[in-house]
């Protein structure tokens, strides 16, 4: 073939293929759409109604955080009984988005796990977290069990947990873990950005290549107390173990589905599969670079470099942590950041790997750089119950994935723990 026929031969595969992929563009947050985009999700009385008969359950949100850093760890720069749109959770649209009980995070950096203040940071969150339900107690509520969760939706107020983000809040310690569920903790995600000396995160270089013999020992404590175990941000070696060693639900408080988007703060199919033995949940993450596939690429070369970096050298100060290949980058800037149908897709997947028993809510509200369309802040959640009624999910299957399942796994939770303490 000549040498020009060659190159307009190429020409047109290549301009094939960019319309192949064109064709499934979604809007991105700045509006900025293809002519073949999907139009928006639109809400029907009948998903409205719907949504109102369910208990949504957010499993992660670091409104917290927000207040400790541009608040003060105070409520009079944001006082969300108005409106704040600095944020993206205030009371005015947690109640236009129907949201019946929230885990807050109580996150400490794990900066703090080499200055030794990561104990202090994380008790810090959680007296920040009871100040903030006793300081708006006509909408929050402490939730400390599953039926606390019904009794408080049932009275109209917001059921609110506590969930620790990141195993090095306990220091090594049973009795620092068994302190932090007297506190009121119902959930503790077991590594954060780093792996831990009995846990790998999914973002740093492995040590135990998985759980060590203590970590396999906080798992247990934790089903004996009645502790849910998350295992949002460790490694898959380390969701196997978590799956193997637990006799409780597990949960994945704010992670999505890495058969959608591979990054590795997703969870992977063969973990998915195992999910309906151990009964446990995981809810959907937000964020659109965990959500997107292109973006989760961007996203994972990044992790596979940090990890690179760190394993040549240990001692790299690495200031900022993982944390920094969260955040939207340059490369990222063009990129679509999904939109309520690019969640549901996520939903989907683990719906048809797990079953529909083993998925739910997790927003990571308040703690992400970049949300997809129609999913931009806490009033937006009734569009997954919308889009899940597009798609073909009937109402008990719709309420199960908005909250059912993840209360069905704390009372599993708590029952083992009492037939735990019987032995």
């Amino acid at each position: 073939m000549p040498r020009v026929l060659l190159v307009i031969a190429r020409t047109v595969i290549v301009w094939g293929l960019a319309c192949a992929v064109s064709r499934g563009a979604e809007p991105d947050n700045a509006g900025v759409t293809t002519a073949t985009a999907r139009k928006p999700v639109v809400l029907t009385d009948a998903a409205r109604e719907l949504h109102r008969s369910a208990i949504l359950i957010d499993g992660h949100n670091d409104l917290p955080w927000q207040l400790r850093t541009k608040g003060d760890s105070g409520f009079d720069k944001f006082d969300i009984a108005t409106a704040q749109p600095q944020l993206d959770t205030d009371i005015p649209r947690l109640r236009k988005g129907g949201l019946g009980a929230q885990f807050w995070s109580a996150y400490a950096p794990v900066e703090t796990m080499r200055t030794g203040e990561a104990a202090k940071v994380t008790l810090e969150q959680i007296d920040l977290i009871r100040r903030l339900i006793a300081r708006y107690p006509d909408e929050f509520e402490l939730a400390l069990t599953a039926d606390d969760i019904e009794r408080i939706h049932a009275a109209g107020k917001i059921a609110s947990l506590i969930g620790v983000e990141g195993g090095h809040a306990i220091e090594n310690s049973l009795a620092s873990l068994r302190r932090l569920y007297d506190l009121g903790v119902r959930y503790m995600t077991l590594a954060h950005t780093d792996s831990l000396d009995w846990v790998d995160s999914a973002t740093d270089v492995p040590r135990s290549q998985g759980l060590s013999p203590f970590g396999e020992d906080v798992v247990r404590e934790m089903n004996r107390l009645g502790m849910l175990v998350d295992i949002s941000h460790i490694s898959a070696e380390s969701m196997k173990d978590a799956l193997r060693v637990s006799r409780a639900p597990v949960i994945a408080s704010h992670s999505s589905a890495f058969g959608v988007a591979a990054h590795p703060r997703n969870v992977p199919d063969d973990v998915l599969r195992e999910l309906p033995k151990n009964g446990g949940v995981v809810m959907v993450n937000f964020f659109s670079g965990f959500i997107v596939p292109e973006r989760a690429a961007v996203g994972a070369r990044m992790v596979a470099e940090r990890i690179a970096r760190r394993q040549k050298d240990p001692q790299e100060s690495d200031e900022g942590g993982a944390n920094s290949v969260f955040r939207s980058t340059t490369e990222q800037q063009n990129m679509s950041a999904g939109s309520v149908y690019t969640l549901v897709d996520h939903i989907d997947h683990i719906v048809k790997t797990a079953g529909i028993d083993h998925v739910g809510i997790g927003s990571d509200y308040d703690g992400v750089t970049k949300l997809p369309a129609q999913l931009e802040d806490v009033s937006t959640y009734p569009y997954i119950t919308q889009e899940l009624l597009n798609r073909g999910y009937q109402p008990d299957g719709v309420r199960k994935i908005l909250g059912g399942n993840l209360l069905r796994a704390l009372r599993q939770a708590e029952r083992a723990a009492q037939e735990m303490k019987k032995e």
